[in-house]
């Protein structure tokens, strides 16, 4: 529900500051709710509320820009806030490419529930919280003896933001989220393993924290016992909640900064082939209850569905206002929001199957990708699989080589996306992978 005084402050600021000196200004209002549990052999280890507002202010001033912040919402002292922000900016460089975004390509008021907030959040009872946490670490106790430490974790928020343009726009965003994670340690002799697993909803009544220790535990557990195999180019499959540190290295080079900074190596690559046929994705902001929907971006741009990828060929870049501008091309938006993964027909155990000698990864650890060549180098956690079966867990692994060829050797997508992240995620199964150990 909108806070009709936090809409009046934001639509004042933008009015009190053209009418100061700046020529443009972009104006957010927002406020937010947090609250954490974490408990450990049933005693509460943390518990932390909060409760934040504040304005935010991009102004343009004489062909100059800047950015401001403040959590003092009286109006005098805004006011006093907004006419020195507005005098430091006038000493600040000049830079043509800053403005607001033209007016035909921002929201355009029109509203659409997408389902992202839960009116139930002022009432739960934090008693509820407390015991959320206590059940998921309550349901490993006795499970193995090998277990050393976990830790059950509860977390919410509720967020709410008023964007006011100095051109027009005006938009109301709110939110609820809540998660329930675990995290276990375990004597594996001379190592010790640990994982996490959790659940995250927009809605108190769909989170359920059952299973959540127990398979955290599960994943530690299976760690036991690692070994490094010899090195050589094997199939990789990785774990669909794996997936996104790899994905986000092909997704960095398409964005308008590394493009404009020659950092790319997608550049003039719109319809061109960069995967396999198996890969395609769409950018779809509308999802009801998705992680990242919305119905405008930070600039204040309209928010659209968009092919990313289709069939392997690339159809987009992720293009804010400010990039567009400097590199002459129509602005998209400065960052994603619900990928959404054309599905295989197999799940990661199917998959697994279908291997021949590869290794399953279950986490990567360090390395570096290089957005301008495409070439990586990261280390990988998982399982060594030989003829479909799974025989041990393996560490000290480093795969290497370049996103223009990995991506192209996608030989499966997996039918199970993470349906609770904005990173729809499946697994995804590739051949030819340098791996490195031994």
């Amino acid at each position: 529900m909108k806070d009709n005084k936090k809409v009046e402050l934001a639509q004042w600021a933008s009015k009190y500051a053209t009418e100061n000196g700046a020529k443009e200004v972009s104006v957010s209002v927002y406020d937010s709710k947090e609250s954490e549990v974490e408990v450990r052999k049933q005693k509460i280890e943390k518990i932390q509320e909060s409760i934040q507002s504040g304005l935010s202010l991009k102004l343009y001033v004489n062909g100059k820009y800047s950015t401001h912040s403040t959590n003092r919402l009286d109006r005098n002292d805004l006011e006093k806030f907004i006419k020195e922000a507005i005098l430091g900016t006038n000493y600040l460089a000049e830079d043509q490419y800053r403005s607001l975004p033209d007016r035909h390509l921002c929201y355009d008021g029109t509203e659409k529930d997408l389902k992202l907030f839960d009116s139930d959040y002022d009432s739960i009872d934090p008693r509820q919280k407390i015991d959320l946490a206590m059940q998921v670490e309550a349901e490993t106790t006795g499970m193995d003896e090998r277990i050393i430490s976990v830790t059950g974790s509860y977390n919410d928020g509720s967020y709410r933001s008023y964007l006011v343009l100095s051109n027009g726009v005006e938009g109301f965003k709110e939110s609820t989220s809540y998660s329930i994670d675990a995290s276990a340690s375990i004597n594996g002799g001379d190592s010790r393993p640990s994982d996490y697993y959790y659940n995250a909803t927009r809605f108190w009544d769909q989170l359920s924290g059952e299973g959540v220790g127990k398979y955290a535990v599960e994943r530690a557990l299976r760690k036991i016992g690692t070994k490094t195999i010899q090195s050589g180019k094997m199939e990789m499959l990785i774990e669909n909640r794996s997936v996104g540190r790899v994905f986000n290295s092909l997704l960095q080079p398409m964005f308008g900064y590394n493009l404009q900074q020659k950092r790319s190596f997608l550049e003039g690559k719109i319809g061109k082939k960069i995967a396999s046929d198996l890969l395609s994705i769409t950018d779809n902001p509308f999802i009801e209850s998705g992680r990242n929907s919305r119905l405008y971006d930070g600039d204040g741009l309209a928010s659209r569905k968009m092919t990313v990828i289709e069939n392997g060929i690339l159809q987009t870049y992720y293009i804010d206002d400010y990039y567009g501008k400097k590199l002459d091309m129509e602005p998209t938006t400065g960052s994603p929001s619900n990928l959404i993964f054309e599905l295989g027909d197999k799940d990661l155990s199917a998959l697994t199957k279908d291997m021949n000698e590869g290794i399953l990864v279950t986490g990567f650890n360090g390395g570096n990708s290089n957005s301008a060549t495409g070439d990586f180098s990261v280390g990988v956690e998982g399982f060594y699989v030989k003829k479909g079966e799974i025989l041990h867990p393996v560490s000290g692994m480093n795969i290497t080589g370049n996103h223009k060829e990995i991506w192209n050797n996608l030989i499966a997508i997996g039918n199970d996306p993470l349906t609770d992240r904005s990173w729809q995620t499946p697994s995804m199964l590739f051949e030819g992978v340098d791996f490195s150990g031994l």
